[in-house]
């Protein structure tokens, strides 16, 4: 299409949210773009441009959209719809190609005509990022009609692959948080690396793949000494095969000679299976393999040769939760083509087989173990092996069969106890067995390793049986279920007032013994020690007091800013304030200009109240006060007024309120006595500063929730009450059919706001 050849779109601002925010509970990159003139080019008036979109990905079939059914999204763009929406959907779905997970995306008018808001799902910031310019370069390419779009998107889901690889969490450690944020469990990445702290503060748990901040540094050291770890569990009674360490080829060989023939030669604190060689009968042989495992490792340790096949238990805690088995590697000469070539053709080409992560099994290549394999059978990678002759050219590794159900009580029993010997409580215990399904001693079967950090691929992603939920096991385990695994985190947030407040309930919890983490306008603390005295309300000063292991309570104040352009720093909290807010308050450089949107931005911290927890609101801010229906926990309103209708109904139905009075704060519930507490002189209202008896009143409300770690001599236990969980309003729907008709109104729930299985952008 000519006409389009010279538009482009143009990356105007990215503002990466970090926690849960205006536009959902999860992180997300918010992108202005500004299209030019392709505003006069809803996707309906570019000849061709559907079909060539449906042909480059034909998976966008299963995007909903604002249709609510399958290919609600592909409907809109044969109506009609603009390129900052079709940008949200392409961005969503080559990451999901790409094996990126994310499922949320809007589009939003800017500020002026041209310019756009897209948000969409971001686990890192780089890789959505990227795959967003990747999207335009593809709307682009369909748009103008100047490439192939199927060869280009693959291009962009191996390229995105490959940035998720090198930026993501590895398959092991995502699984493992994975499982944890599926029960509630928050998460926070530490490094650039695998390094992730689950739960906050003084409930937290370190993970570094599969090894945990209770993985003893001395079981690590063992594990990776291989005669020493069979010395440990020979003395425990764990069947483990003969053998010393060696010093030189000519020691492997009388070695060998000393324990029998055949025999195994391998790196003493080597891993991966690296310079391992097996079933090894000559003095060349043996030799051969010393030379090449001592590279390897420090030591060499050669072994009996045990008969069987190799397999690999993992162990969580006193249990083994998978197993493995692994599986020799032949090829069938066909009389025409090398053995470097059948490999190729009969092996590497195995969909399975690949250098990603998400592959369970690796490409075989002609290194120094498969030279000597190759050797044994008289052959090397040139040789042209005669038609059905079998060729042997792996007979270790490739443990990647799942056999969990196979395994023998005895089996187990005897692994675990291997793993308890060593004193790891996640472990990987390699053994060698003809069945797996009888016990060791009646097959003359040995283990033979003891791994720390044991990799979970195998399981996750076996090349035959079914995955093995080891993630799960291994959070369960971190976090025995029914343990509280979360500190109280108290949120507050409004026009004004919210430093007092903050301070106030930070004070309230340190009566109770509790070491407090406050992160406030006023500056940072730990304790009654001052870290910081500068202001910090905001992302990362709230997030310093999450991450601090001394932590036993954090209370956090959230500004509008703030909640805007970084988002909070936890995922839930057990008790969120909203004071107030400022109908009045706008942010015109972000686009935001009305009460609605302000209302949008302040509710988050009602949003992310947990079901046990609860939302303290004002009752006499009607803006505020309709936010209790957002709220998945119990409300407690306080109020000036002691006609308030709001806290008259509340009570009615069985809530709870806080009652300001100049001379006292009173507890009220329906179900209860009163309580009453004075207020102190100094806090009664003047003109300067009128809202410090409401300060002291909201402070008070948040105080009496006992889940929140806080009690007071009133005793008072009150029950709390779930509201209605959902608030539905009307908003213009951005990109109807009909050129710029964009003020039709559509239904859209803001609550919750959870990430759905599959893109249903609007």
């Amino acid at each position: 299409m000519p006409q389009l050849l010279d538009k482009t779109i143009e990356i105007l601002s990215v503002k990466h949210l970090r926690g849960p925010n205006m536009w959902t509970y999860h992180p997300v990159i918010e992108v202005w773009l500004d299209i030019g003139e392709l505003e006069d080019f809803p996707s309906n008036l570019i000849p061709g441009f559907y079909d060539r979109l449906v042909k480059a990905l034909p998976s966008l079939q299963e995007h909903r959209c604002s249709y609510g059914e399958a290919g609600g999204f592909l409907k809109r763009v044969e109506e009609g719809t603009w390129p900052a929406h079709i940008l949200e959907h392409l961005t969503l779905e080559l990451q999901n190609l790409a094996g990126i997970p994310g499922g949320f995306g809007k589009a939003r008018d800017g500020d002026r005509r041209g310019v756009y808001k897209v948000m969409v799902s971001a686990i890192n910031e780089e890789v959505t990022l990227t795959a967003l310019k990747y999207a335009r370069d593809l709307y682009l390419a369909l748009a103008q009609d100047t490439k192939d779009p199927v060869a280009l998107v693959s291009t962009i889901i191996e390229e995105l692959r490959e940035l998720g690889d090198d930026l993501l969490l590895g398959p092991s450690t995502a699984c493992i948080v994975n499982a944890a944020e599926e029960r509630g469990i928050p998460s926070i990445r530490l490094s650039e690396g695998n390094l992730v702290q689950l739960g906050y503060g003084a409930k937290q748990r370190r993970i570094w793949t599969a090894e945990t901040d209770q993985t003893s540094a001395i079981a690590e050291t063992i594990s990776r000494d291989k005669d020493l770890t069979k010395s440990l569990l020979s003395s425990a009674g764990v069947p483990t095969p003969e053998g010393r360490t060696v010093t030189s080829a000519d020691d492997a060989w009388e070695a060998a000679q000393d324990i029998g023939l055949p025999v195994v030669v391998k790196p003493i604190d080597g891993n991966h299976g690296r310079g391992v060689f097996i079933n090894l009968y000559t003095q060349q042989e043996i030799e051969a393999a010393y030379a090449v495992a001592i590279d390897e490792g420090s030591e060499v340790l050669v072994e009996r040769h045990i008969i069987g096949d190799e397999h690999r238990l993992l162990v969580v805690g006193n249990k083994v939760v998978a197993a493995a088995k692994g599986e020799t590697v032949w090829i069938t000469g066909d009389g025409k083509h090398t053995v470097l070539e059948l490999i190729q053709i009969q092996i590497n080409s195995d969909p399975r087989r690949g250098t990603a992560e998400e592959h369970p099994l690796n490409p075989v290549r002609i290194d120094s173990a498969v030279e000597l394999e190759l050797a044994r059978q008289k052959l090397t990678g040139a040789s042209i092996p005669a038609l059905d002759q079998k060729v042997l050219i792996q007979s270790n590794g490739n443990v990647a069969f799942d056999v969990t159900d196979l395994v023998h009580p005895e089996v187990a029993s005897q692994v675990a106890l291997a793993a308890r010997v060593v004193g790891l409580e996640i472990a990987g215990v390699d053994l060698v067995a003809q069945d797996i399904s009888k016990p060791l001693d009646v097959q003359n079967a040995a283990i033979v390793e003891v791994n720390a950090g044991p990799g979970l691929l195998m399981h996750l992603k076996p090349a035959s049986g079914k995955p093995q939920p080891v993630g799960k096991e291994i959070a369960n385990h971190l976090f025995p279920p029914g343990t509280d695994f979360r500190i109280p985190v108290v949120g507050v947030c409004g026009a004004r007032g919210k430093t007092p407040v903050a301070e106030m309930i930070a004070h309230f919890l340190r009566l109770t013994n509790l070491y407090v983490g406050l992160s406030c306008s006023k500056g940072l603390f730990f304790g009654h020690r001052s870290i910081q005295k500068s202001n910090a309300a905001n992302w990362e000063n709230a997030r310093r007091t999450l991450l601090n292991r001394a932590v036993e309570a954090a209370v956090i104040e959230n500004n509008n800013l703030s909640m805007l352009i970084e988002g909070l720093a936890y995922d839930r909290c057990q008790v969120g304030v909203v004071l107030n807010v400022d109908p009045k308050a706008n942010f015109p450089q972000y686009a935001i200009y009305d009460e609605d949107q302000v209302f949008s931005i302040v509710r988050t911290q009602v949003d992310v109240v947990l079901p046990t927890g609860v939302a303290v609101l004002n009752a006499d801010d009607p803006m505020v006060a309709s936010m209790a229906e957002l709220s998945d926990g119990e409300v407690i309103f306080f109020t000036q007024d002691s006609a308030s209708a709001v806290a008259q109904e509340h009570l009615k139905n069985g809530g709870r309120v806080v009652l300001i009075g100049n001379q006292q704060i009173t507890l009220k519930s329906a179900k209860h006595d009163q309580k009453s507490i004075p207020v102190p002189r100094n806090s009664e209202p003047s003109a300067s500063e009128p809202w410090k008896p409401m300060n002291l009143g909201a402070a008070i409300a948040a105080a009496s929730r006992p889940k929140a770690g806080m009690t007071f001599t009133t005793g008072t236990s009150w029950p709390r009450q779930r509201l209605k969980p959902n608030k539905r309003v009307s908003v213009p729907n951005n990109f109807c059919k009909g050129g710029m008709g964009k003020t039709s109104p559509t239904a859209v729930a803001l609550n919750p706001r959870q990430t759905p299985p599959t893109p249903t952008s609007a």
